[in-house]
């Protein structure tokens, strides 16, 4: 039976690329999107509602008849109101899942982060969907990712007939990867703390190919996203070949860094100092479960998806 969808946070990188999937799927009879700002390039068939996600949602969710719900709204880049982030990140949240509960949603997909589980020197290698969430309460991406998947685990428990799919990715990487981490590397001098860890990518593709499954098969749980094998950053600055990366011993660059962020020099930083902690401490995530489940195969690897990228950021330097 097709189904009608509402996206959270349509407009954003994630939302934009979940409606262009779902646009012509057989399975759907009605796309809905929500945010505070018109999409660019939408699908035709999108049903576009300029809605605050912190604003009642059940009204809207029952005149559409919605049985799915894809949230993807979420502040990503760090801003200096950490207030509004917070509210539009956690308030947003609370207000979905009880516009759900009132609206009588069945299935209830949410892109959380592998960032739920925080950096830190003493994280699993890898990290499985079971190793404890410890988002970084000095970094306010990690802390609501972790503290909204306290409020789903609550959510989960009292209302056992709602199907839940919890995605994990690790950093998203692809063509349309354009966020604080991004732009920080395309600098003309990348500096790097003096100690770094890999990382890990998943391509855009694979996120959406992951989420387009999850509705079709109904999956119910956690999962990680994350591509097989991993990149050191400094490697990744020289694949990206935009500039070059200088290494600063911790304790000069983050006092630097702060007082950066904090006159709001964005041409220097582009995250507070425990944003750094990203790339010191190994946060790699297992692909074990979701694979054992589903049978997905990643069309990318970490490295691909970082050479795919590379490759649109060389296309569009060539056009400039």
């Amino acid at each position: 039976m097709a189904e009608n969808i509402l996206i959270t946070g349509v407009s954003g990188y994630i939302g934009m690329k979940i409606a262009h999937a779902l646009a012509d799927h057989p399975g759907v009879a009605a796309l809905v999107g929500i945010d505070i700002r018109h999409p660019e390039n939408g699908p035709e068939t999108l049903i576009f509602i300029k809605h605050d996600v912190r604003n009642p949602l059940s009204d809207l969710m029952k005149e559409h008849r919605i049985d799915t719900v894809i949230h993807a709204a979420y502040v990503l880049a760090p801003i200096h109101d950490t207030g509004l982030m917070e509210d539009i990140n956690v308030s947003g949240t609370r207000n979905v899942l009880e516009s759900c509960m009132a609206a009588g949603v069945s299935h209830l997909v949410y892109t959380s982060s592998a960032t739920a589980y925080g950096f830190h020197p003493d994280n699993d290698v890898p990290l499985r969907e079971d190793s404890p969430l410890r988002g970084n309460h000095d970094f306010t991406y990690a802390k609501n990712k972790r503290e909204i998947e306290g409020i789903f685990k609550d959510f989960i428990g009292e209302n056992p007939e709602i199907t839940v799919t919890i995605l994990r990715p690790c950093f998203v990487v692809g063509p349309g990867f354009d966020n604080p981490l991004a732009r920080y590397l395309q600098k003309k001098v990348v500096i790097l703390p003096s100690e770094t860890s890999p990382m890990q990518f998943v391509h855009e593709d694979d996120l959406i190919r992951i989420m387009v499954l999850s509705i079709e098969k109904k999956i119910t749980g956690t999962f990680n996203v994350g591509g097989a094998g991993i990149l050191d950053p400094e490697e990744m600055v020289r694949i990206l070949g935009v500039g070059f990366s200088m290494r600063l011993p911790t304790g000069l660059l983050y006092p630097l860094n702060q007082l950066f962020w904090k006159l709001r020099l964005g041409f220097i930083t582009r995250f507070p100092s425990p944003g750094m902690n990203l790339m010191r401490y190994s946060w790699v995530v297992s692909q074990d479960k979701l694979i054992d489940r589903t049978g997905f195969a990643y069309a990318y690897s970490t490295r691909t998806a970082w050479e795919d990228f590379t490759q649109h950021v060389r296309n569009r330097r060539n056009l400039e």
